[in-house]
């Protein structure tokens, strides 16, 4: 092909009159395919809006001529009807205005623009433009606007993402496209990650979910306030979705499932291990805003004939299962609490020390049914990481860690600030 440009974006030649060869003018460009799945992927079929009416496809190998202009060779052959291929990646109806997920700047953006390159006679995408510039240019004003800060000094800002950075979220890219690898994403912190998902539509929710491992997709969407974590689990096919509760602490699983209607709270309970399937319902018994419902029931229990070097080998042994694990409960064999220890003290302590001479007595507490209020006051008080919680009998249930606590009393307006985020789209 002659004629080429070394670079073009896809707003400023979308309405470009094709024409033959020969003579006669064919159409408009409507839209440019592209085949999925190269770093670069290159430009296959020109999609025309032929005069007179109808779609038509032309192969890239037909183009003799780009710019200014679109000119094909001879004829310009037979045009074939548009019967896209469902492989083919549009880039107007496919990409343009879509969301991309930046895992970078841990937010979602839209791509405004896209620039192509020609290599060697062929047509490659090379970037996404998510920046001001993409916009202006398809406003018509980019150029205005660059003469204005050239006089200040400056220059429009340009943001463009390398397409050998997207990847697919799904094999047809209509809705969203991921940015960086799906390693990456899953090495985000799940805060960040839980920020992106509540930017974006729910209809694409699943997509990104299901590029993330179950651990990453369970301490992400543990960050979710319950009402968002619950609509990303009713989106979920059930066994997906049970095997990342399992991966939940259980009263993050607990809080999410109360967010769901029941029969869907049963199936998942169902699917998931039975043993944690059990911790979850014990503190679905409770009420939300009592210290059973915000309490977990996992803890670090130790037994008063340990001694301090068996029981750091314990804390190896459970801390991968533990959200919270700054102190060790010292319980009887009926599970009353005799006393507590801090993971500073335990590894001060002489290695053949018993725990029982090594631990506090004096443990503060609260009731299975205690309001918030009560645990915040103690918490704050004694300047405490976490309280234990105790039945009617005196017996330990679990525990509410400051974190747990200090959440339940965020203002509503930041409480609610991701939630009313996913209700953009």
């Amino acid at each position: 092909m002659s004629g080429t440009v070394n670079a073009v974006y896809v707003s400023a030649v979308l309405g470009t009159r094709v024409a033959a060869e020969s003579g006669g003018v064919l159409g408009r460009l409507r839209d440019l395919a592209v085949t999925s799945g190269d770093t670069y992927p290159p430009v296959t079929h020109l999609l025309i809006d032929g005069r007179g009416g109808g779609d038509r496809r032309v192969p890239w190998s037909s183009v003799t001529l780009f710019r200014p202009e679109i000119i094909l060779v001879g004829s310009g052959g037979t045009l074939v009807r548009d019967d896209a291929d469902q492989d083919d990646l549009l880039l107007r109806r496919d990409l343009l205005d879509k969301q991309i997920v930046d895992v970078d700047g841990a937010r979602v953006v839209r791509v405004n623009d896209l620039r192509l390159e020609s290599t060697r006679g062929a047509l490659h995408l090379r970037a996404a433009d998510v920046g001001l510039s993409g916009m202006l240019r398809r406003l018509g004003f980019l150029g205005f606007i660059e003469r204005l800060w050239k006089v200040g000094g400056g220059t429009v800002p340009r943001t463009e993402i390398g397409w050998e950075y997207v990847q697919p979220l799904e094999r047809r890219l209509h809705r969203l496209a991921l940015t960086m690898t799906r390693d990456r994403l899953s090495e985000m912190h799940p805060a960040d990650l839980a920020e992106i998902i509540a930017q974006l539509p729910h209809r694409t929710i699943p997509a990104v979910i299901g590029a993330l491992d179950v651990e990453a997709a369970g301490e992400a969407i543990g960050e979710l306030e319950p009402e968002m974590g619950g609509m990303v689990l009713s989106q979920l096919g059930a066994e997906h979705a049970s095997d990342i509760l399992e991966e939940m602490e259980p009263d993050e699983a607990a809080d999410l499932l109360a967010e769901v209607d029941e029969g869907r709270a049963n199936e998942l309970l169902g699917l998931m291990d039975a043993e944690e399937a059990d911790k979850v319902r014990e503190l679905l018994e409770h009420e939300g805003d009592s210290a059973g419902g915000l309490m977990n029931n996992e803890y670090l229990a130790l037994t008063p004939d340990m001694t301090a070097e068996q029981a750091l080998r314990q804390v190896r042994a459970s801390a991968g299962d533990m959200e919270s694990i700054a102190y060790g409960y010292i319980l009887d064999a009926d599970g009353h609490p005799l006393g507590v220890l801090s993971l500073r003290e335990l590894l001060l302590a002489a290695p053949s020390a018993p725990v029982s001479e090594v631990m506090s007595t004096g443990l503060k507490t609260v009731d299975i049914g205690a309001e918030p209020e009560d645990i915040y006051e103690i918490i704050v008080k004694y300047r405490l990481a976490a309280v234990p919680v105790l039945d009617a009998e005196g017996r330990m249930e679990g525990i509410v860690t400051a974190d747990d606590v200090m959440q339940h009393f965020l203002p509503l307006t930041l409480r609610l600030r991701q939630f009313r985020a996913s209700r953009r789209f």
